[in-house]
């Protein structure tokens, strides 16, 4: 069932990253000449007008072929057109995650709710009750940055693990900071400041988009906080997952969550969908070669030069950048099997 519903979500989200791609393409007078879902052998497909719409055997992507390192003179080639609508093309598909995310977000923050930052509880004798926090108090900045939801400031603590912070709270229309240092809690075993939260909240419209936009904030904001933790080694590179992981973690999301029927599933798999669709948009947009930021790069580099670097140059490096991607791919698939199956 986890690779069924992996497969399905993966799918999906990928099959919205292309179709940014691909309806700026079309809007823009590009010819497509191929919409793939998943890559490798061919499933199925169907050719309808220049464009071969097709299902792949490996659900590990997918492309929308517009002939960008080709240029043959016709009209509907994209590196005929100006920089500004290649430009648009290659970032459709990164925005159009991001869309894809708030879409969901707003979909289960309608139903269930957002997560505000209010205290719910404080215990006794540690550090939060020390400070002179209380129950109702509304979290407002953790070490200078805005707190929106109650999840951000639980993943701040896990990141940073028994490390001060210095936090902003409000009650009663009045701001107050205090620092707070860890404290062992023998029982549990772990470092804790003394206060819980997140509870979940329903509200009136408006509040409900702002959450949802606040809920996609929250995923790309902790996309680039753990890559910034990764690449300055305080994370290891052992801690990256890939479609294994993403099947491993589908499959536990789906145990723990059937015994609440349907309802309770759709909401879990739709949560995975919004991490997994930022993370793609956050992804695709680093400047790496083969990635969409890669090209956006060339792009930008264009539109300041007046002139474009020589297609067959850009396309070298395009190659080199998904074979080191590639590597990369096999080395997180063995790291996913050899955590989840001999770990």
């Amino acid at each position: 069932m986890g690779i069924i519903l992996a497969i399905i979500l993966f799918g999906f989200i990928i099959f919205f990253h292309e179709l940014g791609h691909f309806l700026l393409a079309k809007a823009n007078g590009i010819e497509v000449q191929e919409f793939a879902i998943g890559m490798g052998p061919k499933l199925v497909g169907f050719q309808r007008k220049e464009t071969f719409y097709a299902i792949r055997l490996l659900p590990l992507g997918g492309y929308c072929a517009m002939g960008e390192d080709e240029e043959d003179g016709s009209v509907g080639n994209f590196n005929q057109k100006s920089v500004w609508r290649r430009i648009s093309v290659i970032a459709a598909g990164p925005v159009f995650n991001f869309i894809l995310a708030f879409v969901l977000a707003l979909i289960i923050t309608a139903w269930i709710g957002a997560d505000r930052p209010i205290v719910a509880n404080v215990d006794a004798s540690f550090p939060a009750a020390e400070a002179g926090m209380k129950e109702g108090d509304v979290i407002k900045e953790i070490n200078g940055k805005n707190i929106h939801l109650f999840r951000e400031v639980t993943t701040h603590n896990q990141l940073y693990q028994n490390q001060p912070i210095d936090l902003t709270y409000e009650r009663d229309g009045k701001e107050t900071t205090v620092h707070l240092e860890p404290m062992l809690d023998e029982e549990l075993g772990m470092y804790r400041f003394g206060f819980s939260g997140g509870a979940y909240e329903k509200m009136n419209v408006f509040d409900t988009v702002r959450y949802s936009g606040y809920v996609v904030k929250y995923w790309i904001s902790s996309t680039l906080e753990s890559l910034k933790l990764l690449v300055t080694g305080q994370v290891s590179v052992k801690n990256l997952s890939g479609p294994v992981g993403i099947v491993d973690v589908v499959q536990d999301t789906y145990n723990q969550s059937r015994s609440g029927g349907v309802p309770l599933v759709a909401l879990n798999m739709m949560n995975l969908m919004i991490l997994l669709s930022a993370n793609l948009g956050v992804m695709n947009l680093l400047p790496l070669p083969a990635l969409d930021g890669g090209r956006l790069v060339f792009l930008l580099i264009e539109a300041v030069r007046k002139k474009r670097i020589p297609p067959e140059k850009e396309g070298y490096v395009h190659m080199i950048g998904m074979a080191c991607l590639l590597l990369l791919m096999v080395f997180v698939m063995f790291n996913d099997i050899q955590r989840i199956f001999f770990g």
